[in-house]
């Protein structure tokens, strides 16, 4: 077809900076075309592979056809992304688009692949009131035990499910969720509330909400959709090294991220309302506002944030925003159950783009390796270098 010979053109006129305005809109709207979305995957990848090294592009350049390629075209490019993983040419194509760097990477050595990662899963451990444990990824679907008056069942989407057996009352006692690096899980409450937990996390909650509040306290990264119940207010603790948080929501979709190796403690507001409350001060968030708990134990508002960064985990993805290298890899590090060693001087370059998290450890750095860092993998060590 006339169009695909016309992509080509433009591509490479697009890489070597020769394009001019016109140009610039016809490879946009040839993008905006899903059917030729694997044509022009396929076209970028065989223009990659015949020239090497790439011409490098300025800072400002590369951001004015940043800005202009990627208008009225986010969201397809990251529908592209979603399968990046999936073949190396795929990963060129679209990290070469979205990221300044364009350096062809260097092949992952035999001892690297060797030593790949498999992604997480749904792998998490449910401890009883009475201190004993269950393994949840190893036990067969359906009511694994009762606590209480109420029944847990785990089911085969990878959720925990807890319902109330009957009316009657029973001692009120707390179950704790908890993920391991490299695991997720959902949880059902007792009220129906649901909460997503990522690797590294825990969740402590009662097994029945009685009294004037329904308390749980987390540990980690979750995301939450409570069940509205004004008489009976939904509050979060959290604990972190600038101090403790508590949230308090009526009814509400929220995200809460308080690793202990973050800078920070986020509580990012997508639905309803919520109240934070830390070291005697109170914020209350809108819809899109993020309060951040930082090392000198204030609340600091963030008035716009990028949604689908903060829930891109819950959705599968992994999703970077002008992140540096060390932000990336505290992310794989959790997810791939691996220890991160970084050597020489760390890359100044930030990365955009989205990547999905089902995606084998070495596919993933096969298009991180085009910001000039390399990686090598021994077990579960992971050595980052320029």
């Amino acid at each position: 077809m006339p169009d695909q010979e016309r992509l080509y053109y433009l591509f490479n006129k697009y890489i070597e900076e020769t394009a001019n305005a016109d140009e610039l809109g016809e490879l946009k709207a040839l993008l905006n075309n899903q059917s030729y979305e694997m044509i022009a995957r396929d076209r970028l990848v065989s223009l990659l592979r015949q020239t090497e090294p790439l011409p490098g592009h300025s800072e400002s350049r590369w951001q004015a056809i940043l800005q202009e390629i990627r208008v009225e075209r986010k969201r397809p490019m990251r529908r592209w992304m979603a399968v990046a993983a999936a073949f190396l040419g795929g990963a060129v194509a679209i990290w070469l688009i979205t990221h300044k760097t364009v350096k062809m990477p260097a092949v992952a050595d035999r001892q690297t692949l060797q030593h790949d990662r498999a992604p997480g899963g749904n792998v998490a451990r449910l401890t009883l009131s009475d201190g004993s444990t269950i393994t949840l990824d190893s036990v067969q679907n359906g009511v694994i035990t009762q606590q209480g008056n109420t029944g847990v069942t785990k089911q085969s989407d990878g959720r925990l499910v807890y319902k109330a057996l009957d009316e009657k009352t029973a001692a009120v006692v707390s179950n704790t969720l908890s993920t391991p690096r490299g695991g997720q899980y959902r949880l059902v409450l007792p009220d129906g509330s649901e909460v997503w937990l990522n690797a590294a996390s825990s969740i402590t909650y009662p097994t029945a909400f009685t009294g004037s509040e329904r308390r749980v306290i987390v540990a980690g990264e979750a995301y939450f959709e409570i069940s509205p119940n004004p008489a009976m207010p939904f509050r979060v603790i959290t604990h972190a090294p600038a101090g403790d948080q508590e949230v308090e929501v009526l009814g509400t979709h929220f995200n809460i991220k308080a690793y202990e190796d973050e800078t920070s403690l986020t509580t990012t507001l997508l639905e309803g309302s919520i109240r934070l409350r830390s070291n005697g001060t109170s914020t209350l968030l809108s819809p899109g506002q993020q309060g951040q708990l930082r090392p000198d134990g204030q609340i600091h508002l963030n008035p716009e944030v990028d949604l689908e960064e903060v829930v891109a985990w819950k959705n599968g993805l992994f999703h970077f925003e002008q992140a540096d290298i060390t932000e990336v890899m505290r992310q794989l590090a959790r997810w791939y159950d691996v220890e991160v060693v970084f050597e020489g001087k760390l890359p100044a370059g930030k990365f955009d783009g989205e990547i999905p998290r089902n995606s084998k450890l070495t596919d993933v750095f096969k298009i991180l390796q085009f910001s000039n860092v390399h990686f090598k993998v021994e077990d579960r060590k992971v050595t980052v270098a320029p």
